[in-house]
């Protein structure tokens, strides 16, 4: 599932923040990043709040009076957050509240892939919000795409 989380991640980072300058690029990053806790023998902090919240610290403490950078780097955070929601991480109890039920990682089938039929239907959701967001920030344009592949931004008049 990847359609899903870089659609409608993005999506929802955009018209949550509703911010022209934070770097999209980053926050589509970061929607992704939890991904690396499917491959065997990673253990699932990504997928813990507490994964999600030392980044976030992590990352307000590398970017301390560096005011730039900060707003780039949030955006990998942010994604994380964004991911834990998107893939309904919060239902598996152990998982998204650890250490809360004890220090060792639970030993639980990730919610990412393996949803089948729904799974689809969440690809094909993802899609239609990456062709919409494709046509309400104009990005046929080639100077308005350039602007989002170079510094991850939107045209500051298309952003709601």
């Amino acid at each position: 599932m990847f359609l899903w989380f870089i659609g409608v991640g993005f999506l929802v980072v955009v018209l949550v923040f509703k911010s022209p300058a934070l770097d999209y690029r980053v926050v589509i990053a970061g929607v992704l990043l939890p991904l690396v806790d499917v491959i065997p023998g990673v253990p699932p902090v990504l997928h813990t709040l507490t994964g999600a919240v030392a980044l976030l610290a992590l990352t307000m403490v590398l970017t301390r009076g560096r005011r730039l950078a900060r707003r780039r780097w949030l955006g990998l955070p942010i994604g994380v957050f964004v991911h834990l929601v998107l893939d309904g991480t919060w239902t598996t109890t152990e998982l998204f509240w650890w250490p809360a039920f004890g220090l060792s990682l639970p030993d639980v089938a990730l919610p990412t892939f393996g949803r089948g039929i729904p799974g689809l239907v969440l690809e094909l959701i993802g899609a239609a919000a990456i062709w919409w967001s494709w046509r309400q920030f104009r990005l046929d344009d080639p100077e308005r795409r350039m602007l989002f592949v170079r510094e991850g931004r939107l045209d500051r008049e298309l952003v709601p």
